[in-house]
C-alpha cells in the first residue's frame, strides 16, 4: 500500500510492532509511520499499529546500498519528512539515508560516533571527558597491546549491541583467551568483526541518562538506576527512575552528558546514554546511543517519570518539527517514579517455562509485560546474547516502592530449562 497522507511521515526503520510505545507516541504527535520491519519478524499488514500507514521491507543491514536506492525511489514517488530508527546498529544508515534525501538527520559522522565504541572513546578523550585507559584493538593477535592497561579490563565489540560479547578480563593471562571469545561470538552473532576496545573496568553503580537535543541545545529528562553489574558478562537487570543522587553528583552527570554531545557531534534528536559512577561519584560514560534506548523502554521511563512525551518529541525532530517546549530548569520535576524489570536468563538450554509472568499481567503496578522468549526458544551462554526474556514495566509513587518490587520480581519470576534438575533461588 501507498500513503499520501497530508501528515508528516517519517519512515521508522526496524521497530519491533511488539513494543508498542513509539507507535503510541506518533498517533499522539499526529505523524504517520512508514515501517521497515525487522527481518525476523512477521508482520501481518491487516493488524498494524494505528499509526503505519505502509510497509516497505528492505534489507537495511546485508544489502544497504539496495536498501538506500529502495528509499530514494520511494522519496521520489511519495516524499516522506523524515527517517528514524531506535535500533542501534540501523542508527549509521538511518543518518546516511537521512544526508542522501536532503532530510533532518545528525549526520553520518556523528552516527559513526555513536555507534563505534572506538570513535566514541576517542573523541570523549580528545574533548577531555572522564574516560578509562583504552585500547582499540583490530586484529585479535594485536591483544597484547592492551595488557599495559590497569586490571580488570572489559572486552567489547567495537560495533556490538546490547550485552553482546562484553566481558570482563580480571588478569593480563587471562585477556587473550577472553580476546578469542569475543572476536568468534562477534564473527558467529554479526557475521562480521569490526574490531575491539579493550578498557580498563570501572567500579561504581551504573546508570541510565535519557536526553533530548534540538539545534544543539541538549535537554536531560531523566536520570535512572541501572544496578551494579561486576562481570563476567554484564547482563542487564534493572533500570528504575528517577535515581536518588546527591545534587552535586548529579549536576556532574548533566555536565559530563552534555558535553558528550558535543564532542560527538550530536546536535539533534535523542538519545540514551550509559555511564558508571566511578567510586560511586564520579561520572564516566559507558557509551551514548544516537536513539531511544531500549526499542522504546526508554521512551516509557522518561514518560512516566516527567510527563513529557519523549518520543513524541523525538519524532518531532526527526521530521523537521520544532518540539514542544519542556520547560525551566536543568530537569523536569519528576512526576512519578518508573521502572523497568529485565526477566534474567537465569541459565541457558532449551526454555520450558517462564513462571510468574502471567499474573503480572493483572497487577496494578504494572502496565507492560513484554515477553521476547517463549517455551521452545533456546538460550545460548555468555558472553554470546540470545535476547532477554522479558520486560517488566511498572510505575510507582517512587524509587524506593519500585525497589521492593523488584525484589519481589527477583521471587516470582522464573526460567525453566530442559536440564533443570530441581528448585533453585534467584540471585
Amino acid at each position: 500500500m501507498t500513503t499520501h497522507s497530508r501528515r508528516p511521515t517519517l519512515v521508522l526503520v526496524y521497530q519491533r510492532t511488539t513494543l508498542p510505545w513509539v507507535f503510541e507516541s506518533a498517533e499522539r504527535a499526529g505523524i504517520d509511520l512508514v515501517l521497515v520491519p525487522r527481518p525476523d519478524e512477521d508482520v501481518s499488514e491487516h493488524r498494524l499499529p494505528t499509526a503505519v500507514v505502509d510497509v516497505v521491507r528492505l534489507d537495511v543491514e546485508t544489502d544497504p546500498a539496495g536498501a538506500l536506492a529502495a528509499l530514494r525511489r520511494r522519496y521520489e514517488e511519495d516524499p516522506f519528512q523524515g527517517i528514524v530508527t531506535l535500533y542501534d546498529p540501523a542508527v549509521p544508515f538511518v543518518a546516511e539515508a537521512a544526508e542522501l534525501l536532503g532530510l533532518p538527520g545528525i549526520g553520518r559522522e556523528a552516527a559513526r560516533s555513536a555507534q563505534d565504541k572506538r570513535v566514541m572513546r576517542e573523541r570523549l578523550a580528545a574533548a577531555g571527558l572522564h574516560t578509562p585507559g583504552f585500547v582499540r584493538l583490530d586484529d585479535p593477535a594485536d591483544w597484547e597491546a592492551a595488557a599495559h592497561l590497569a586490571f580488570p579490563v572489559v572486552v567489547k565489540p567495537a560495533q556490538g549491541f546490547s550485552s553482546l560479547g562484553v566481558t570482563k578480563a580480571d588478569t593480563p593471562q587471562s585477556l587473550k583467551g577472553v580476546v578469542d571469545e569475543v572476536w568468534r561470538t562477534c564473527a558467529s552473532k554479526l557475521g562480521r568483526v569490526d574490531g575491539l576496545v579493550v578498557e580498563e573496568y570501572l567500579d561504581g553503580p551504573e546508570f541510565a541518562v535519557e536526553s533530548l537535543a534540538h539545534g544543539g541545545d541538549v535537554r536531560i529528562l531523566a536520570i535512572g538506576y541501572k544496578g551494579d553489574p561486576q562481570g563476567p558478562h554484564f547482563e542487564e537487570g534493572v533500570y528504575r527512575a528517577p535515581a536518588a543522587l546527591p545534587d552535586a553528583v548529579r549536576d556532574d552527570v548533566l555536565r559530563e552528558v552534555t558535553a558528550a554531545h558535543r564532542a560527538l557531534g550530536i546536535t539533534d534528536g535523542p538519545t540514551h546514554t550509559e555511564l558508571r559512577l566511578r567510586g560511586g561519584v564520579t561520572p564516566y560514560l559507558l557509551e551514548m546511543g544516537a536513539r531511544i534506548g531500549g526499542s522504546g523502554v526508554s521512551q516509557y521511563i522518561a514518560s512516566t517519570v516527567t510527563g513529557i512525551d519523549f518520543a513524541a518529541q523525538a519524532l518531532r525532530i526527526a521530521a523537521g518539527i520544532t518540539p514542544e517546549p519542556l520547560g525551566p530548569g536543568p530537569m523536569p520535576t519528576p512526576v512519578a517514579a518508573a521502572a523497568n524489570y529485565i526477566v534474567p536468563c537465569q541459565g541457558s538450554g532449551l526454555i520450558t517455562a517462564i513462571r510468574g509472568l502471567d499474573e503480572l499481567r493483572d497487577d496494578p503496578r504494572v502496565d507492560h509485560v513484554v515477553q521476547m522468549l517463549f517455551p521452545g526458544d533456546v538460550v545460548r551462554p555468555y558472553p554470546d546474547f540470545t535476547g532477554y526474556p522479558a520486560f517488566v514495566l511498572s510505575r510507582h509513587t517512587d524509587t524506593t516502592e519500585a525497589e521492593a518490587f523488584h525484589r519481589y520480581l527477583d521471587r516470582a519470576v522464573r526460567v525453566d530449562y530442559a536440564d533443570d534438575t530441581g528448585p533453585r533461588e534467584q540471585a
